[in-house]
């Protein structure tokens, strides 16, 4: 069975002392490192990148992303034609979405503060042995649609 990326939802809890935000269904135990990503402006777009083995978490620290992965065919020569699976996460809508092995992800940035914390199931040099990179517009799933 082909993993899917899917999203882990989280809460957000608002009382008088403030808010707290979660993902009480995310377990760590397969983590071994994270990184935290912004851009300098909105609008910026980061991809394609891609791992046969690694798979990722990402998180909307601040701010608002529209994160996109798509499953690779032939990792030289990827079809252009592949179905793209986009969300949006959001600080303001807790949840980590899973991008599973196998996969090219990037984003496009919606605020100017956004941040993106990455959680990888890869050591450093893992990821550098396992590392695929295509355009930032290869797929192009970055358009806003207007509704």
């Amino acid at each position: 069975m082909t993993e899917h990326p899917r999203l882990i939802e989280g809460r957000l809890a608002i009382d008088d002392r403030g808010s707290l935000a979660f993902v009480n269904d995310f377990a760590f135990e397969a983590i071994k490192r994270f990184y935290i990503v912004s851009n300098h402006s909105s609008g910026f777009v980061r991809a394609w990148h891609g791992h046969r083995y690694e798979a990722k978490y990402v998180l909307a620290l601040t701010g608002a992303a529209l994160v996109a992965a798509v499953r690779i065919d032939d990792w030289e020569n990827p079809d252009r034609g592949l179905p793209v699976h986009r969300y949006v996460l959001s600080e303001h809508q807790p949840a980590l979405l899973y991008i599973p092995p196998g996969h090219a992800n990037g984003f496009k940035t919606l605020n100017p503060q956004t941040k993106l914390l990455f959680l990888s199931t890869a050591t450093l040099e893992q990821s550098r042995a396992d590392d695929f990179r295509y355009d930032a517009h290869y797929w192009d799933a970055w358009q806003i649609i207007e509704r």
